[in-house]
C-alpha cells in the first residue's frame, strides 16, 4: 500500500471530493515506463479507465497515447493528450466515422462487415486493426469477460475472413481484467493458436488492458519475459498494451462526510457520496471499497451500515467497523477511487459529482473542477 498524505490536508476538502495523489500516479507511470524500456512495447492511456484531464501533462511524460472507445474519447485524447490516438468500438456510426478518422492515428474494427463498410473511407489514411477473440475465458467477473460464451466483441476464429485481410496492419486482442501476467500467457496460448498464422504480415498487435502492472504482487519480469519473446518470435513486431487500472492504482481516494446516523436494527451511517453514483463497481461487479481505519464487520467495536445520499434502496456500500463511534460530520477516506470511478459517475437522483482535486508531490491541495446545478441540469 503506498503512503498517503490525505490526512494533511483532510480540513480543506469539501466533500464529496475524488483526490488524485500526484506523487502515487507518477510513481505508477515510472514503473510503466520502466515495463517499456525492458520489453520494447509500448504502452497506452485507456480512457475508459482514466481520463483525469488534468494530470495528462504528468502522464504522456511516460505514455505513447490513448485508447479511445468512440468519438469523444478520442476527441479528448487527441485535445488534451495530443500524441498517439488508437480508437476502437464494438460498432462505429456513419455520423461520427469521418471525424475518427481525422484524429485517429489507428482505428480497430469490431467485425469484418465494419471494416468493409468503411474501408474505402479509412483505407491509406490510418493503420487499420481488426479485434480477435482468442476464446480463452480468464476475467475473474462474467460481467467483466470479452471471451464469454457469445460475446459480442471481436471476432472468432470460426467468423475470420482471411480473404478480406488486405489492408488490415493489426490484430488486438482483449481478454483480461486486473490480471497478472500468467493470465495473459495463457491467452496469448490461445490467440497464436487461433491467429498465430496471420501475425507475421501484420505490423503491430495489441494485447488490449486488464494487465494490473502496477498492484504490489504482479509479475512484472515475468509480463517483460512474455512481450520480449513475443517480439522476437515475430521480428520485432510492435506491440501496445493499454490498461486502465494500472495508470491510477492506488493513486487516489473519495472522500466523503457523515450526513446522518440512523437506527434500525443496526446503526446506519447516511454520507453524501453514493454507491450507485459515484462507486457503481460496489454494486454491478461486485466488490468491497476499502475505507482507511476502518475494518470488516465486528472486526473492531463500532459497526456501521453505510448508505448513499439518494432514494434507491439498494444505495448501500456496506457494513464497516471503526475503532471510536462515528458521528456527523466526520470524514471517510474510500481507497484507491480514481480509476472506473470518474468515468463512470452518474447525477442520479440529482446527486451532486465529487469535486476532482490534486494532492500535488509537495502537498498542496488544488480543486481542478468543481461541479454544480449546472452538470445536472444540462443533462435533463
Amino acid at each position: 500500500m503506498k503512503i498517503s498524505r490525505l490526512e494533511s490536508v483532510l480540513e480543506q476538502i469539501q466533500t464529496p471530493a475524488y483526490v488524485c495523489e500526484e506523487a502515487h500516479l507518477e510513481e505508477n507511470l515510472k514503473l510503466l515506463d520502466y515495463v517499456q524500456q525492458k520489453s520494447g512495447a509500448k504502452i497506452l492511456l485507456a480512457l475508459k479507465g482514466f481520463a483525469l484531464q488534468d494530470t495528462f501533462y504528468l502522464v504522456k511524460k511516460y505514455l505513447h497515447g490513448c485508447t479511445a472507445s468512440g468519438l469523444y474519447e478520442a476527441k479528448l485524447a487527441r485535445e488534451a493528450f495530443g500524441k498517439e490516438v488508437h480508437t476502437y468500438s464494438p460498432a462505429f456510426k456513419d455520423s461520427d466515422i469521418d471525424e475518427i478518422i481525422a484524429i485517429s492515428d489507428h482505428i480497430v474494427f469490431n467485425s469484418f462487415s465494419q471494416w468493409q463498410k468503411f474501408r474505402p473511407k479509412v483505407t491509406g489514411r490510418l493503420s487499420c486493426g481488426i479485434r480477435v477473440n482468442p476464446e480463452v475465458s480468464s476475467a475473474p467477473v462474467a460481467l467483466y469477460d470479452p471471451c464469454s460464451p457469445n460475446s459480442r466483441l471481436g471476432v472468432t476464429k470460426k467468423a475470420f475472413k482471411e480473404e478480406l485481410l488486405e489492408g488490415i496492419e493489426g490484430l488486438h486482442f482483449h481478454a483480461l481484467c486486473e490480471q497478472n501476467a500468467d493470465a495473459l500467457e495463457m491467452v496469448l496460448e490461445g490467440f497464436e493458436r487461433n491467429f498465430g498464422s496471420y501475425i507475421p504480415q501484420m505490423k503491430w498487435i495489441n494485447f488490449g488492458g486488464g494487465h494490473h502492472i502496477t498492484r504490489e504482487d504482479y509479475d512484472i519480469e515475468r509480463l517483460i519475459r512474455a512481450i520480449k519473446r513475443f517480439r522476437e518470435k515475430y521480428n520485432g513486431i510492435t506491440l501496445y498494451l493499454e490498461p486502465g487500472e494500472a495508470v491510477g492504482w492506488q493513486s487516489g481516494a473519495l472522500v466523503a462526510s457523515v450526513l446522518d446516523i440512523v437506527e434500525n436494527g443496526i446503526p446506519i451511517a447516511i454520507l453524501d457520496t453514493s454507491a450507485e453514483a459515484h462507486m457503481p463497481d460496489t454494486l454491478s461487479m461486485p466488490y468491497r471499497a476499502e475505507i482507511r481505519g476502518a475494518a470488516v464487520t465486528n472486526d473492531k467495536k463500532h459497526t456501521y451500515r453505510l448508505g448513499g445520499n439518494t432514494c434507491l434502496a439498494g444505495d448501500i456500500i456496506g457494513d464497516y467497523s471503526f475503532d471510536e463511534p462515528l458521528k456527523v460530520g466526520d470524514k471517510l477516506i474510500f481507497e484507491d477511487m480514481i480509476h472506473y470511478t470518474i468515468v463512470k459517475n452518474t447525477t442520479f437522483n440529482g446527486i451532486k459529482l465529487p469535486d476532482l482535486a490534486l494532492l500535488d508531490k509537495d502537498g498542496n491541495y488544488k480543486v481542478l473542477k468543481h461541479f454544480g446545478y449546472e452538470e445536472y441540469r444540462r443533462r435533463n
